[in-house]
């Protein structure tokens, strides 16, 4: 018989919130002001450059330990990332002052939107006794945009790569998600986007992962699916 769930874990973007907007309509706006031309079809352009440059990025885990080192680390990784964007899009002389501002940009929770089912969802899980965290690739800018957004209050843990040294698929950054709850592996369950960071990771570590696919996209036949987070409380209350 399965163990019942006690812990509920989440990754942020693209799962409780989006970009308010796109990536690409924002690195365009804020890039025009630092002197950057763009190409009549630069929207599509910079989409394509940016899916491409966080493929190839490494993943966001760093040898610091120092809460600066580490603030340090996430901004240079993110400019590895943009410059690779931008090598692609079309280089322009202010690139270094347009990088720190677009940077401060995607701290400020307006520029990001919580999908509308979240807060009832994590209120209705919360009702049922459960413990919530959150487990996710995203670096510490995450507490400020959650504070923004009025959701940092409704989880329990929130755990991060940088701050992890461990970024998914690895299953240790779920490990160390767990170890804060005292739980049993068998007793979480993972909720994300991605197949190969949320899925397949949250099962190498073996908790009970779900595949949250807005969008409808098609999922793999032996993966627990739901197309909106309300779904996921029937689903938690039935294990």
């Amino acid at each position: 018989m399965s163990q019942p769930i006690r812990v509920v874990f989440f990754d942020a973007a693209e799962t409780l919130f989006h970009v308010n907007g796109s990536v690409a309509d924002i690195y365009l706006r804020h890039a025009v002001q630092f002197g950057y031309q763009p190409r009549p079809d630069a929207i599509r352009l910079i989409t394509e450059a940016f899916g491409r440059a966080f493929h190839d990025a490494p993943p966001p885990v760093f040898a610091a330990t120092d809460s600066a080192q580490i603030k340090q680390s996430e901004r240079l990784w993110w400019f590895d990332v943009v410059h690779n964007v931008f090598y692609r899009v079309g280089m322009f002389e202010r690139f270094d002052e347009f990088f720190e501002h677009v940077f401060d940009v995607f701290a400020d929770p307006v520029s990001w939107k919580l999908f509308p089912d979240v807060v009832p969802t994590l209120r209705e899980l919360r009702s049922l006794g459960l413990e919530l965290g959150i487990v996710s690739n995203f670096d510490s800018r995450l507490f400020h945009v959650l504070r923004g957004l009025s959701i940092a209050d409704l989880f329990d843990t929130i755990t991060i790569s940088s701050l992890a040294h461990a970024a998914k698929p690895s299953p240790k950054i779920f490990e160390l998600a767990l170890e804060q709850h005292a739980v049993e592996p068998g007793e979480a369950m993972h909720v994300g986007d991605s197949v190969r960071d949320d899925v397949e990771g949250a099962t190498k570590a073996g908790l009970r992962a779900v595949l949250l696919t807005r969008q409808g996209k098609q999922a793999p036949p032996d993966v627990q699916t739901i197309r909106a987070l309300h779904e996921l409380v029937p689903l938690v209350a039935s294990h």
